[in-house]
This record gives C-alpha cells, structure tokens and sequence, in this order.
C-alpha cells in the first residue's frame, strides 16, 4: 500500500491531521497509519480518502499511479484501436504490466487490449492466444462478461490472419451469436458496453465479407450503424461505412450507390481524423473510377 501517496496528497491539499480525521477516526488512528503502516478498517480508510478526493485502490495501485489514470490510459487504447491508432495503442500498452493492475475488470480490459492489438499488427500466435486464455480460463472462467466474446472475437482475427479459415469460423460464430442475443440488451447508460458492442459488430462484419458473406455483414453493418446513430458514437462510422462500400463494390451494386457510400465513408473519416480510412478511400475511389472507366469502353 502507498501510504505516502496518502500522506502527500494531505499535505498538499494543507489538511491537517486533525481535520482530516474529524467525524471518522481518532487522530491517534490517523497518525499510526501515516507513521506505523498500522492500517485501519477498510470503512474508515474508504471515508478518509473519499475526503481527499481519492479511493483506496489509489493506494494499493502500482505502475500507473491511479486507477483514474489508468482507466484513462486503457480507454485511450481501445480508442486507438477503434481508429485504427495501432502504432500508437501499441505504444501505450508497453507502459503497463498485468501484475501492477489490481481489479479485475482493469485486468481484462488490459488483456483484451493487448491481446487484440497484437493480433490486428500479426504478433506470434501464442503471445496474443496467452492474453486472452487469462480472460477464458482466470479472469472470467465462467464466460459472463463481454470480454469473453471480444477475446473469442480476437482469437477469431487472429486466425482469420493467419488463414486458418475453419478456426476463425468457429470464433466468429460465436460471437454472431452473442451480437444476436444481446445487442438490445445493452444498459442505456453504458458507453464502453456499446463501444465494445459496435467492436464485435465490425470485426464479425468484416469477417463475413472476406468470405463472401455480404447478405451477412450487411445486417451488421446495418445493426453497427442504427447503433452509432442511436447512442451518438462515432468512433466506428468510417469503417463501418468502407466495408458498406467494399461489399457493394464486391456485389457490383449501381454505381450511384457506391458513390455516395464513398462520400459518406470520407465525411465520417475526416470528422473523427481517420487517416488510415481516408487513405483507404482515396484508393478505393480511384479503383472505382477505372471500373468505370472500363466499363464505359466496353458499353
């Protein structure tokens, strides 16, 4: 436990022991822990730091500082990869070990984070498998979380990289099934339980195409989408939006459509400074002009 962080952030807010304890504890109480490491009951400790604007995981937190911080550093990450930021999210993940995170929440949005982002830059298979095998076999042995499914989804990108077509299949089946049953489920006030939602919508839907799916992952294309729109988030629109175009450019559809789908993808990727979409867009637009070109000779 750091009880100097304890101790610093009292005296840096000029708080005298004193009043610090008042209406909690004796100051003699106060003053063991502070000076003998003599811990007092959990109530009494919760009630003195609530009064110095901290939790007590603050003081049992190691490498990250807080557990503020570090929830701030994790969601920053999971809106790296959600932009496609890898080179950044990976970054971020080498400050943070497991064993320095205490609450197991924080442990499996690490493990899914780390696990995720090495399997979308092709890291070796059990490097990425070992994260989320934490997540399936310790974390949440009994599969009652969302972080089973996103490591499920995971362990299905990574094998679909590697082409292991039947492995993949298998994960992604899995977590249809969960986007199917618990999609309307989501609580109203959970941000992060509809951002991993739209996580498992994109990758399941993206799946799919690349196997020539598109009746597929058009509904969940469509389901990612009507969820961006209903909860406001846009983190995932861009490429949400390019596989629309893909798959109608895949299936051939009227050109007008591909048109607009590709001005709408570049709106959503310059609105939330997509780059890496953009980039897409821009070869994709002129692949589709060729097509067109081409056409119009044979015509």
């Amino acid at each position: 436990m750091k009880i100097d962080l304890f101790v610093s952030r009292r005296k840096a807010l000029k708080i005298s022991q004193c009043k610090l304890c008042h209406g909690i504890c004796t100051q003699a109480t106060l003053s063991k822990f502070e000076n003998q490491n003599r811990v007092p009951s959990l109530a009494i400790l919760s009630k003195l730091c609530v009064r110095l604007g901290m939790t007590v995981d603050d003081l049992y937190q190691e490498g990250a500082a807080t557990v503020s911080e570090l929830h701030t550093v994790l969601d920053t990450i999971e809106r790296d990869l959600m932009t496609e930021n890898y080179p950044d999210a990976i970054k971020r993940l080498n400050t943070l070990q497991l064993n320095d995170i205490d609450a197991i929440p924080d442990k499996m949005q690490f493990c899914y984070l780390r696990g995720l982002g090495n399997a979308l830059i092709n890291q070796q298979p059990d490097k990425i498998l070992f994260d989320f095998s934490q997540i399936l076999n310790d974390l949440d042995e009994r599969h009652q979380t969302i972080f089973t499914q996103l490591a499920f989804l995971g362990s299905g990108v990574m094998s679909a990289r590697r082409q292991e077509i039947k492995q993949a299949t298998f994960y992604f089946e899995k977590v249809n099934q969960y986007i199917k049953t618990h999609q309307d489920a989501l609580k109203t006030n959970d941000d992060k339980g509809f951002l991993r939602m739209l996580t498992l919508i994109f990758f399941t839907a993206e799946f799919y195409a690349s196997q020539g799916n598109y009746r597929l992952s058009n509904h969940l294309i469509d389901a990612g989408v009507h969820l961006c729109s209903e909860k406001r988030v846009t983190y995932y629109l861009p490429r949400l939006k390019f596989q629309a175009t893909q798959n109608a450019l895949a299936q051939q559809k009227d050109p007008a459509l591909i048109q607009r789908l590709i001005s709408e993808t570049l709106a959503f990727a310059r609105i939330n400074q997509n780059q890496v979409i953009e980039v897409k867009v821009a070869a994709l637009n002129c692949a589709f002009k060729k097509l067109r070109e081409d056409y119009s000779s044979l015509a």
